[in-house]
């Protein structure tokens, strides 16, 4: 059976990533988490969200916040209405350059997958 000329039989696979000084910068689940802190107001309620422990999100926000030029993400502490977190403008910007370069990788991993002779 021969696989339709617009499909590979084996699709060329593969993660993109933005290195940053001291590691992983941007990756697929930061910017998830990033988008979930801007949805649900808070670390804690973007974590359970995605079934991640407080720990390792707050890990990962101090990552991103550490290795950028201004913060991703500030938290703002309790009080009456209770703390939070809140993405910043360069936040915003982290996620917009991140899926720009994932849609291209995208577009490249279809593309060259066509091309393989296997």
């Amino acid at each position: 059976m021969k696989e339709p000329e617009n499909q590979s039989r084996y699709p060329l696979g593969g993660r993109i990533w933005i290195d940053g000084p001291e590691g992983t910068y941007l990756a697929y689940g930061r910017v998830v988490l990033m988008e979930r802190i801007r949805e649900h107001g808070s670390i804690s309620a973007a974590a359970r969200s995605m079934n991640m422990s407080y720990r390792h999100a707050w890990e990962l926000v101090e990552s991103m916040n550490k290795q950028s030029l201004n913060p991703v993400v500030i938290k703002r502490t309790g009080g009456k209405g209770g703390g939070g977190a809140v993405l910043t403008k360069a936040g915003e910007n982290a996620i917009n350059c991140f899926w720009a370069a994932y849609h291209d990788f995208q577009k490249y991993l279809a593309k060259y997958s066509k091309r393989l002779d296997l």
